[in-house]
């Protein structure tokens, strides 16, 4: 398996935490894997985006410059690193905060409106993408996302690990 990944969106969407738990899928799976956080200096509102490689082999910068994967959480992100993702790459997009489709033919494009569904359910919509983004790629199984979100999910807020395995269920259902 060999994946660079980008995650984008506005501070406080979870794009951090969700390019941790793709990490720890990687590590979980016996690849190599690095973890870039980039945000700017707002807690929430800012933008936020992280890279994410996970490789078979030793990686050597952990800078995604043209990622194969790219999540996209919101309209800023999805302008700006949308040319920047390589032929044949796989985009997905919160649809609930992008309003236009695909400027590209030669990559693959996954809607899903998962802010709209994450407020009307209560749930995480940066888990709900990120697992669509695990069944459209094939990057893990069910289990594997699970042992993932347990390393994932600081001690002190277990009581979230039920509603992110339901949010990643939900995003690899749909």
């Amino acid at each position: 398996m060999n994946h660079s990944i980008l995650l984008a969106g506005f501070g406080g969407q979870g794009v951090l935490f969700a390019g941790k738990f793709i990490a720890y899928i990687g590590m979980l799976s016996g690849c190599e894997v690095s973890w870039l956080p980039s945000y700017g200096p707002e807690m929430r509102g800012g933008t936020a985006n992280c890279g994410v490689i996970i490789s078979e082999t030793p990686v050597g910068s952990p800078i995604v410059l043209s990622p194969d994967l790219l999540l996209a959480m919101n309209l800023p992100s999805y302008d700006k690193f949308e040319p920047a993702a390589r032929p044949g790459a796989k985009i997905f997009v919160d649809t609930s905060l992008v309003s236009r489709g695909p400027a590209r033919a030669d990559v693959e494009t996954f809607g899903l409106s998962a802010t709209k569904t994450a407020e009307e359910l209560g749930l995480a919509a940066n888990i709900i993408m990120t697992g669509k983004l695990i069944k459209e790629t094939g990057l893990c199984t069910l289990d594997t996302a699970k042992a993932a979100m347990e390393k994932t999910v600081p001690p002190r807020k277990k009581a979230l690990f039920d509603k992110n395995i339901q949010a990643l269920q939900l995003g690899m259902n749909s």
